[in-house]
């Protein structure tokens, strides 16, 4: 697959990525190579990502425990320190291997510490693939909170092997399905139609799909770097999608949801946000609410649900004084930035997608 030049690097695929690796990690440009996994990446990514570099540059790996709970200032604080410990200076470079936790908290913690190492995100999960690893967001979550602490620092490069995809279970596989689907609805219908016809794609077909995902996300992101304008279109199904999975992570009660599983539920919330205010047809939402409800199982949601999740809304990045705005379909393959939207209807939309 052809390479994608990116805002300032590239996003390698399958074949060329070990020979950009081992052509850049000399010992002349780099006094380090850390490669920073967590506990499941390391377990079934790891070996064979090590088997295929050859440098002569030291090599030092940084493990932390799995899980979206574990995105935080204190496991910054654990990788800071060992870094330290382990002789990193400013010539050092880290590797990220792994899903969108470890490429939000590693191009985090590269992007801190010193006042900023380059790192390369070498993405695992279709989510990361897709999404996380590209255009140089990096953060951490505060408490339960997503992804309120960060930056916009653009890695090195991006490093995207397909054989990856089949470390991942099921589920993982829809979480990223999530953010493709919505490319094509804010950005591309016929990208979109293509998800009409899941059951009948092969290996080859998914990358091509990843490919031209990737190729989506970076458009928009060249066009607005840092999130002034065109790029809160990518936040299409994340403000309520993020809120749901933040209150799923927060209750001990509830079982905690993949990030795609909730920006699914968002999606399709928004959907009937867009519909209500005119944006979308009737026809249009009922095939989104379709397409998307068979690929994820329901999420059940009662009255006090839906009132802490509106509550967190509140904390979304977008807001501007104290209003949350949201990004909504207009029509497929379009979007409008800004929305504001009521609480009633906010609640419409929940009662919709109940029933």
């Amino acid at each position: 697959m052809q390479t994608i030049n990116a805002n300032g690097y590239s996003v390698y695929f399958n074949e060329t990525i070990y020979n950009y690796l081992n052509e850049t990690l000399l010992p002349e440009h780099y006094s380090k190579v850390f490669i920073l996994a967590d506990s499941s990446t390391s377990e079934l990514c790891l070996p064979d990502f090590i088997a295929n570099l050859a440098t002569e540059t030291p090599i030092e790996i940084i493990e932390f425990e799995a899980g979206e709970q574990f995105k935080n200032i204190e496991t910054c604080y654990e990788i800071w320190s060992a870094l330290t410990e382990l002789g990193a200076d400013r010539k050092s470079i880290i590797l990220n291997l792994g899903g969108g936790v470890v490429t939000d908290l590693g191009g985090f913690v590269a992007s801190t510490f010193k006042r900023g190492i380059e790192y390369i995100n070498i993405p695992t999960t279709l989510l990361a693939m897709v999404d996380a690893s590209i255009g140089g967001k990096n953060g951490v979550d505060l408490g339960n909170l997503k992804n309120q602490i960060g930056t916009i620092t653009t890695p090195k490069a991006v490093l995207i092997d397909t054989h990856f995809l089949t470390t991942l279970p099921q589920n993982e596989m829809r979480s990223g399905l999530a953010e493709m689907l919505k490319h094509g609805l804010i950005q591309d219908k016929d990208y979109w139609d293509k998800f009409k016809m899941l059951s009948s794609l092969n290996t080859e077909d998914l990358d091509i799909l990843i490919h031209q995902s990737v190729e989506i996300k970076n458009n928009v992101v060249l066009q607005d770097p840092t999130e002034n304008g065109i790029r809160k279109a990518l936040n299409f199904g994340h403000t309520l999608g993020h809120a749901i999975e933040s209150y799923f992570l927060e209750n001990d009660d509830k079982k905690s949801l993949l990030h795609g599983e909730a920006i699914a539920v968002g999606m399709i919330l928004e959907s009937y946000l867009s519909m209500e205010k005119n944006l979308l047809s009737k026809e249009e939402y009922q095939e989104i609410k379709y397409i998307i409800s068979d690929i994820f199982e329901p999420v059940d949601f009662d009255k006090t649900d839906i009132e802490k999740i509106t509550e967190l809304l509140i904390h979304d990045k977008k807001n501007e004084f104290g209003k949350v705005q949201f990004a909504l379909l207009d029509g497929i393959g379009k979007i409008k930035i800004n929305q504001f939207v009521t609480n009633d209807l906010i609640n419409s939309a929940f009662e919709d997608y109940k029933n």
